[in-house]
């Protein structure tokens, strides 16, 4: 059930919202303490937002077609999209308007055109000669459901079989219906007192177009002569059909049946096939048939010149392999290969050497369509290896669970991860190139995506054997290594992850392979402590969905995984970790190397609270991050933990909510030791006390606004209803740590000049300043402690903090200080050490150079409004109230332009970004709506103009919200269609031409044109033009059909080549686009 879906919500609000707050802060700031103007550029003509590109591997595929001479590659889905594949870095997203299941793919060979048919009866002409291709013509069947299309090559008449056995036939070039069609109680006569099925099967003899087979599904097969409008043959066979193949000199045929057996037919010899195979099924010996087996979906019937035919097949595998994974069979003389695969096939394809079906069709390679992969098998080198692929299919290797997307990366960067990445390919793939190269680049580099490295962060984790060896790991339901958050600078190459497990890993990167001996760990008690009645903890599950806090409430989707009950045998579960980290050496690859593991651990019965934020910084040496129970800060360099505080703690006598801890503690000193609370392998004896709320309820209760712990939840909606069933003391006991931005700043009201600190946000909309003490550079680094310590500054904002960032006094965003990337696992020279102890970590920022007296801007990002805070002075220079009635799920500043904005990501669907330092309304687009948290948790902006989000399990949709990219996206995408040209037809030899032993051609205008065959019913389908537009006249001008099929039909008749009508082509194709390009400008 939806709970609401709102739309348009916010149109006027935003005009309203601005004026409203430019009155309010001249209100605030009287014209002689105004904050000075900064000029900004960015205006709301900058902006326009549209979907640029697809990646990943195509969801829930459903169909397959190649394009032999084109050497293109099309692939449906059950969801109406559809996906092409050339050369590595040519690729194409189109989507069905209707949604529904693509049933079939059909090239019209080296026209640059597809024919789809989807399960809804229709049938679509897509034209490919243009960069975004498009529908040119429609049909839709009223009366009957299609089941199985034909077209066969250099013809412009598709057979379309149905449900109820009949066979109708389509002019590509009109997409209208001919008169002539094949009744399926004509087809089969008296030769069966039963309905045969739907048409499973149907294609022309390779020797004779005048002879069309058809195979429906309850076994029965037909040789139809289309001129005499009768059946020459009629095949029965007591098993149902999946497919049939012919061989290339049209004498014999193949099918594939439900029993798992394969029947090979001479043509002229109806009466029982020539041969029966069961390829997979236990020979018995006193020649008995052998056992069933699985069905046989489909068999390719593939020649060579040079030996033995290759026999292809799927499925067919004996009943008594349970548990055997889907395979492949390629039989070939006397061999017999079964290839495993890793999922289920949905479809395959023999790629072969000649579009001709009358020719030797050399087989080459096998492109196999699975559920969840593509693979290509080289035919030609023994052992059958596969070839490595070249698209981006694998990102969905291991479900996403979380996106970071970064632009303008170090020059460095890209070559480092490739070089460390190329170690990882696995061996045994064929030597030749990838054999789906059609089409061509277009400009954009920035819309290809490569797969550089992959990290694998369990590997520093024990595996647990079995379910009873997983006592902690049930804080959890799916797998325990989950990453939820990553933090990543760039330039010093730092990266760090929070994973599902309540676990923090930091990684530095090296170019030397490295053992370590023992990985280095913490383990931190972080627990939140109030002073309230102890309620007792009931059987029953808590109420649901629970409201986080007063200002914020958080939406919980429901939890499937039983409470880890606060007692179990042996007394409360305490001080230990919910992972085990291994206690033996590892072996580190060059790449991305464990520098620190630190866990969360279980306190008095009750597990960690999965980690909601998360902030790593090379130049100081930090990382920290927060839970709703409170916040802790490890040095990594030293491996110490300096901060360890409950949230309340963070704002000492200024809470808000008048909030007590529960007992007196011991004091804490200011310097970082003290003010932790860790157990390095020995436990601190602390008097903790249980928090009132049970196990389960906790960890709802922790998710973090833009990290959910299940995708598929069962109310996808997100409704953010305040629930008066929760108590004032949970509201106020779970104020969670929601962001985190280290940075150069002014700490308070009264500092001189900027200084180390860290900024955090907690989800009642409070921010906070912690101040930094930072030894010097060098070995003191390593010896003297850094001293933290809450600064006392306190602002707050309406809805859960998301993002901050920091401007100079010109405008210009200061990015955190980082220490730029060296390799580590070196021994340095000795000039090399001494710079190293001069070196302070310094700032990068502009803001560098200013004079003390200049000041700086926070910017601060909530779920319901953004602020734009004059510092030091801490006065509200802007203020914009985002959304009323729905709330941020993403907040970026990002660069655009030689400029910044602030985009944001609404749970209402819309898209909005706003200028700073002003806040000024430039862009509100409505884009889609939240229909799963696939998209909440993994939607992202980035600087460019350019965004992403994990659209489907298995694939990133990109978009960008930038005027020029959408300008310029016609030049960057790639051509699917170059001119090529047909190759010629197979020779007919002199002795077959003189004995009429070659292919017969067949007139089909003369049989299925109007004049001889009559119209086709009106009611029976109905002709839909395509979308039309500039596109569809560029596509009409590039003559997908029609006039140039017939062109080139007629010029392959008299031997003639086809150079200068290509070039006609491409002269139509121009001129249509500087129409399109006049077009655009009127």
């Amino acid at each position: 059930m939806r709970k609401f879906n709102i739309r348009k919500v916010l149109d006027g609000l935003t005009a309203s919202s601005s004026s409203a707050s430019q009155q309010q802060q001249q209100q605030q700031h009287p014209p002689g303490n105004r904050e000075p103007e900064i000029q900004e550029t960015l205006q709301s003509e900058h902006f326009q937002l549209c979907k640029t590109v697809r990646h990943g591997f195509p969801y829930q595929p459903s169909a397959l077609a190649f394009d032999p001479v084109q050497k293109i590659l099309a692939v449906g889905t059950q969801t109406g999209a559809l996906r092409l594949f050339g050369r590595p870095g040519v690729e194409c997203y189109c989507q069905h308007d209707s949604g529904a299941a693509v049933i079939q793919l059909q090239f019209l060979i080296n026209e640059g055109a597809l024919v789809s048919a989807l399960a809804d009866d229709t049938l679509h002409l897509w034209n490919l000669r243009q960069k975004r291709p498009a529908i040119l013509h429609s049909l839709k069947f009223c009366r009957e459901r299609v089941t199985f299309c034909h077209l066969p090559f250099q013809s412009k008449w598709l057979y379309v079989g149905t449900e109820r056995g009949n066979i109708h036939i389509v002019n590509v070039e009109s997409f209208t219906l001919s008169g002539y069609v094949i009744m399926w109680n004509k087809a089969i006569e008296l030769s069966s007192k039963s309905h045969p099925g739907p048409v499973v099967h149907i294609s022309d003899n390779p020797m004779d177009e005048g002879k069309l087979l058809i195979g429906f599904e309850s076994g029965t097969v037909v040789l139809w002569d289309l001129k005499s409008k009768k059946a020459d043959y009629r095949y029965t066979y007591d098993e149902a059909i999946h497919s049939v193949a012919w061989h290339h000199e049209g004498k014999q045929f193949i099918c594939s049946h439900s029993d798992g057996t394969l029947t090979i037919w001479n043509v002229r010899s109806p009466a029982k096939p020539v041969q029966t195979i069961t390829p997979h099924g236990k020979q018995l010996k006193d020649g008995k048939k052998p056992e069933p087996c699985k069905p046989i979906l489909k068999v390719e019937f593939k020649t060579t010149r040079s030996g033995e035919p290759f026999i292809i097949l799927s499925g067919g595998l004996s009943y008594d392999t349970v548990g055997r994974r889907p395979c492949l069979t390629v039989m070939h003389g006397k061999s017999t290969a079964v290839l495993e695969m890793d999922y289920s096939i949905v479809d395959f394809l023999t790629l072969c050497e000649t579009p001709y079906p009358n020719d030797f069709q050399e087989p080459y390679a096998v492109v196999v369509l699975l559920e969840k992969d593509l693979v290509l098998i080289d035919l030609a080198q023994n052992g059958y290896p596969i070839f490595e692929n070249p698209y981006p299919l694998s990102i969905h290797e291991s479900p996403v669970t979380c996106c970071e997307y970064f632009a303008d990366c170090p020059v460095d960067l890209i070559p480092a991860l490739y070089s460390v990445g190329a170690r990882q390919k696995r061996q045994g793939y064929s030597k030749k190139e990838w054999p789906i190269n059609g089409g061509n680049w277009g400009l954009g580099a920035q819309i290809t995506l490569q797969v550089l490295y992959k990290l694998k962060t369990s590997k520093v984790f024990e595996k647990s054997r079995n379910k009873d060896d997983r006592p902690n790991t049930d804080i959890v339901d799916e797998d325990p290594y989950a990453i939820q958050i990553i933090s990543w600078c760039p330039e010093s190459r730092m990266l760090c992850i929070a994973g599902v497990s309540a676990h923090v890993i930091i990684y530095r990167f090296s170019k030397q392979e490295v053992i370590t001996e023992v990985i280095p760990m913490l383990e931190v008690r972080l627990l939140y402590e109030i002073n309230d009645v102890e309620t007792p903890e009931g059987e029953q599950p808590p109420p649901l969905p629970t409201p986080v806090g007063g200002s914020n409430p958080q939406p919980i989707p429901p939890q499937s995984h039983p409470s880890t009950s606060s007692s179990s045998s042996d007394g409360l579960r305490d001080n230990v970790p919910c992972l085990k980290v291994k206690n033996s050496p590892l072996k580190q690859s060059p790449g991305y190397q464990t520098e620190l593991v630190i866990q969360l651990v279980w306190v008095g019965g009750e597990p960690p609270q999965q980690i909601t934020s998360l902030a790593v910084n090379s130049s100081y040496g930090l990382v920290v991050f927060g839970n709703c129970n409170g916040i802790a800060m490890v040095d990594y360099l030293q491996k110490a933990v300096l901060l360890n505080l409950g949230t309340i703690e963070l704002y000492g006598s200024n809470d808000p909510y008048r909030r007590e801890p529960r007992s007196p503690r011991k004091s804490r000193q200011p310097s970082g030791a003290g003010l932790c609370d860790i157990s390095e392998g020995t436990v601190v004896p602390e008097d903790r006390c249980k928090s009132p709320t049970s196990a389960k309820m906790s960890r709802k209760l922790s998710l973090p606004t833009d990290l959910k712990p299940d995708l598929d939840v069962k109310d996808n909606s997100f409704s953010r209803s305040r629930s008066s069933s929760v108590t004032s003391i949970d509201k106020e006991s779970r104020e969670a740590i929601s962001a985190l931005h280290f940075c150069e700043t002014f700490t308070r009201k009264t500092d001189s000049s900027p200084s180390p600190c860290l900024w955090v946000g907690t989800t009642l909309g409070t921010v906070l300043v912690i101040a930094l003490n930072l030894p010097p550079g060098g070995e003191q680094r390593l010896l003297q402690p850094v001293i933290v310590s809450p600064s006392g500054t306190i602002l707050r904002l309406k809805g859960a903090i998301l993002r901050m960032a920091f401007l100079d006094t010109t405008g210009c965003l200061i990015p955190p200080a980082y220490e730029p990337w060296r390799e580590h696992n070196v021994p340095e020279e000795k000039d090399e050490k001494e710079k190293l102890k001069k070196r302070r970590p310094v700032s990068v920022s502009p803001s560098s150079s200013q004079e003390i007296s200049e000041n700086q801007y926070a910017v601060i990002c909530s779920e319901k409004q953004a602020k734009v805070i004059s510092l030091p002075t801490q006065n509200c220079a802007y203020k914009q109230n985002i959304t009323e009635t729905s709330f941020v799920l993403r907040g970026d500043i990002v660069a655009l332009s030689n400029s910044i904005c602030l985009a944001c990501f609404c749970a209402n669907g819309h898209i909005m970004t706003f200028s700073l330092p002003s806040l000024r309304p430039l862009l509100d687009v409505y884009y889609l709506p939240l229909t799963n948290m696939r998209i909440a948790r993994t939607f992202c902006f980035t600087n460019n103009g350019q965004a992403l989000y994990l659209v489907s399990p298995t694939e990133i949709q990109r978009l960008t919200y930038s005027q020029e990219t959408c300008e310029n996206l016609q030049e960057m995408l790639g051509e699917l269609f170059t001119p090529v040209e047909t190759p010629e037809a197979p020779n007919r030899g002199f002795f077959k031409g003189l004995f009429g032993g070659g292919a017969q051609s067949l007139d089909r205008e003369e049989l299925f044109g109007e004049s001889s065959s009559g119209k086709a019913s009106r009611s029976l389908a109905q002709h839909i033009p395509g979308p039309g537009g500039i596109e569809g006249v560029k596509g009409a001008a590039s003559g997908v059909v029609g006039e140039l099929a017939r062109a080139r039909l007629a010029l392959d008749e008299r031997g003639q080549k086809l150079g200068d009508l290509e070039e006609r082509t491409a002269a139509m194709l121009s001129s249509a686009e500087s129409f399109s390009k006049h077009a655009h400008e009127v």
